[in-house]
């Protein structure tokens, strides 16, 4: 006997929403969250309105926004079979729940007061929820790089061994990459303008004959607008909708956090597979289902996943914008409706993952030291060479000396044990007997990594430390403060 399926198990389940993304990212592009902002639309509106002298009532005023909530969806998916509007049909949703207000929703006003205004209050919203989480991202690795400022590593360059780093050096290298989406993210939040009470073409035109042609009331209306919704400035002029420029530069400052993600997930998947760094393991955590011993580098995968995605949505707002006609055209909507929501799920998701990641690195301190002894003594034969000369010997003699028994050294790495037994080579070799002593202390791996602690103690300083003392979330309704995690 079939047993019966979950409700909605025969359809198509966005994964951002189902698997990826939060509950309050997802819920900032929720029908009630869209639905409920166009009514704080038209309440304000109303409001401004009857501040303006227009023949609205505050009784009206009040019954829209008690109503704002009180949505009956049957009623509207209802006018809108007949309508084929989705505005006109909340119209009509709100009048049956507002009824003594009925008469004057959406006065003066076109659809894009409501869709284009109401994306903008969205679209804060949650720039305000991804700046809280990149902050997040970039404290833990902050963290992360002052605990580990001084650990020496070997470094890449062509992922080919090269001078040694830190491990809390190329953390916050990460950390940088982090730190630049975030100030690009409230760049984006400070940047934001409402589009205003502008018409169906942009020119005002139905409220300077609603203001009996008073330009100064048309102005004063958009700026009671702002005050009322918490923006410092309308925009100066518009269409039917605001530039989908705008559109545009949002998918690129948040596909931005996928860049920095994917490289930081794909440097720890490389220093994984060396064994020297790993992200979290859960007590029963699974690997493999066939290979039991695996810890593979799971969550650092899915943050390159997601990033892969994240990262093609922005053609979708530059070639909007692209091809808009004149005042505006309506081929924008669906597309919209898709790649702006999801840009933001994902970019939320790849955050949670990496803060995630970031606060519960895994460090392997012996490999790390062992992987670095193995390739040190090629890169301390400068070092050896002038402490050579320094005790009397031949610097073009000593220069060969080093080079035959690099070269057998290298022959046996590749060939032989894997063991790199330079430093035995050369502590045998008669021509460095005047600092065979000192070849120990010259290998110390501390001296080849530079200024790395005081570059990572610096960066804390001047631009992490600062970051804490900020208030983020600009739009997001609460005081949220940057200064909870401690570096």
């Amino acid at each position: 006997m079939k047993a019966p399926d979950d409700p909605g198990r025969d359809v198509y389940d966005n994964p951002l929403i189902s698997r990826y993304a939060s509950r309050e990212m997802a819920a900032l592009f929720s029908p009630r969250k869209r639905i409920e902002t166009w009514r704080l639309l038209w309440t304000v509106l109303a409001e401004a309105e009857r501040e303006l002298g227009l023949p609205v009532s505050q009784a009206q005023v009040d019954d829209l926004r008690k109503n704002i909530a009180n949505i009956d969806w049957q009623a509207a998916e209802r006018r809108e079979r007949e309508v084929r509007h989705d505005v006109m049909a909340h119209v009509h949703a709100y009048g049956l729940a507002a009824p003594r207000a009925a008469g004057v929703i959406h006065l003066g006003a076109t659809s894009c007061y409501v869709a284009d205004n109401g994306d903008l209050l969205i679209f804060r919203e949650a720039l305000g929820l991804l700046e809280l989480k990149l902050a997040e991202t970039v404290f833990a690795l902050a963290a992360f790089a002052k605990r580990e400022r001084a650990r020496p590593t070997l470094a890449f360059t062509h992922f080919q061994p090269a001078q040694p780093t830190s491990v809390g050096k190329r953390a916050a290298l990460w950390a940088q990459d982090f730190l630049l989406d975030l100030r690009e993210i409230s760049r984006r939040i400070g940047d934001l303008r409402l589009r205003g009470a502008i018409g169906a073409t942009g020119t005002q035109a139905s409220f300077l004959a609603l203001f009996d042609g008073d330009h100064g009331k048309c102005e004063r209306l958009n700026r009671l607008l702002c005050r009322k919704l918490g923006f410092s400035r309308v925009m100066a002029v518009g269409g039917q909708t605001y530039s989908r420029k705008i559109d545009s530069q949002i998918l690129s400052a948040v596909a931005g956090i996928g860049e920095s993600a994917s490289k930081f997930a794909t440097d720890l998947r490389l220093l994984a597979h060396r064994k020297e760094l790993e992200e979290p393991l859960e007590e029963k955590q699974i690997g493999s289902s066939a290979m039991a011993y695996k810890r593979n580098p799971m969550r650092a995968e899915r943050i390159c996943s997601l990033s892969r995605y994240l990262l093609t949505l922005p053609l979708n707002g530059a070639f909007t914008q692209a091809s808009q006609w004149l005042e505006r055209s309506l081929d924008d909507s669906a597309n919209r409706r898709l790649s702006l929501p999801q840009a933001f799920l994902a970019a939320d998701a790849v955050l949670e993952l990496a803060a995630n990641v970031a606060s519960g690195l895994v460090v392997h301190p012996k490999v790390i030291a062992r992987n670095l002894a193995a390739e040190l003594p090629f890169m301390a034969t400068e070092d050896i060479l002038m402490a050579g000369v320094k005790a009397g010997g031949d610097r073009q003699r000593l220069h060969e000396r080093i080079r035959v028994h690099s070269l057998a050294a290298a022959e046996r790495v590749k060939n032989g044990d894997g063991k790199n037994d330079l430093l035995e080579r050369l502590k045998a070799d008669a021509a460095f007997a005047g600092v065979a002593r000192e070849l120990d202390k010259i290998l110390d791996a501390r001296r080849f990594i530079g200024r790395a602690p005081e570059q990572v103690d610096a960066f804390i300083k001047n631009e992490i430390m600062p970051l804490k003392r900020r208030k983020p979330g600009r739009g997001r309704g609460k005081a949220a403060v940057f200064a909870g995690v401690r570096v």
